[in-house]
C-alpha cells in the first residue's frame, strides 16, 4: 500500500472489500412511465446503492410493493414529517449529500417546468433546487407527444441542459 493511495481506497484494500458502490437517487415524476419505475430500481440496485423519491402524482403509478426490498424509498410526507425542529437534519439536504449523482426517470411535463422555473414544492423540486450542479444529474422526459411538441418543453430542456453544464462552464471561467 502506497501512502498516495486515497484514504477510501486504502481503508477497502484493509476491510478486504472492493470499491464502494456509486450512491444514485433515482426519481420519479407523474407520468405513465413511472409504471416503470420499479423496473428501473431493480436494474440499478445490481450495482449501485439506490434510494428514490417520487412525486405524489408519481405514486399513482408505482406499485411500492415491486420496488427492491433494499432501496429506501421516499414521498413528499417524509420530507415534512421527518423535521421537527431547528437542528433537526432537512431530507432534501440529506438526499443531496448522501447522492453521486440523480437520475430523474420519468421526468414529467410538469415537473421539467417546475424545475426550469426554479419552482420547489416537493421533495423531488426542493433536491433539485438544492443540488449540487458538480455531480451529475440525468433526466428522463416522457410526456404526450403533443406535450413534447410544444414550444415550452423545448424552452425548459435548454434551462435544465444550461444547469447541468452550468458547473463546467463554472470551472472553466474560474481557470481563466
Amino acid at each position: 500500500m502506497m501512502a498516495g493511495e486515497p484514504l477510501a481506497e486504502r481503508e477497502a484494500i484493509q476491510n478486504n472489500v472492493g470499491p464502494a458502490k456509486p450512491r444514485i437517487l433515482l426519481a420519479a415524476s407523474g407520468s405513465v412511465a413511472a409504471i416503470k419505475f420499479a423496473n428501473l430500481c431493480h436494474s440499478f440496485s445490481e450495482w449501485a446503492e439506490i434510494r428514490a423519491v417520487a412525486t405524489k402524482s408519481a405514486l399513482h403509478f408505482i406499485d411500492k410493493a415491486s420496488l427492491p426490498k433494499d432501496v429506501l424509498f421516499y414521498t413528499d410526507d417524509d420530507e415534512w414529517s421527518s423535521w421537527k425542529k431547528i437542528g433537526d437534519n432537512v431530507l432534501h439536504i440529506e438526499l443531496r449529500k448522501w447522492a453521486d449523482l440523480m437520475v430523474i426517470a420519468p421526468l414529467s411535463a410538469n415537473t421539467l417546468g417546475k424545475i426550469a422555473g426554479g419552482l420547489c414544492d416537493n421533495l423531488l423540486t426542493c433536491i433539485v433546487r438544492a443540488w449540487d450542479f458538480n455531480k451529475p444529474l440525468f433526466v428522463a422526459p416522457a410526456m404526450n407527444t403533443f406535450m413534447w411538441n410544444n414550444p415550452f418543453t423545448e424552452r425548459h430542456l435548454e434551462i435544465v441542459s444550461q444547469l447541468v453544464s452550468r458547473a463546467d462552464w463554472l470551472e472553466s471561467d474560474m481557470t481563466h
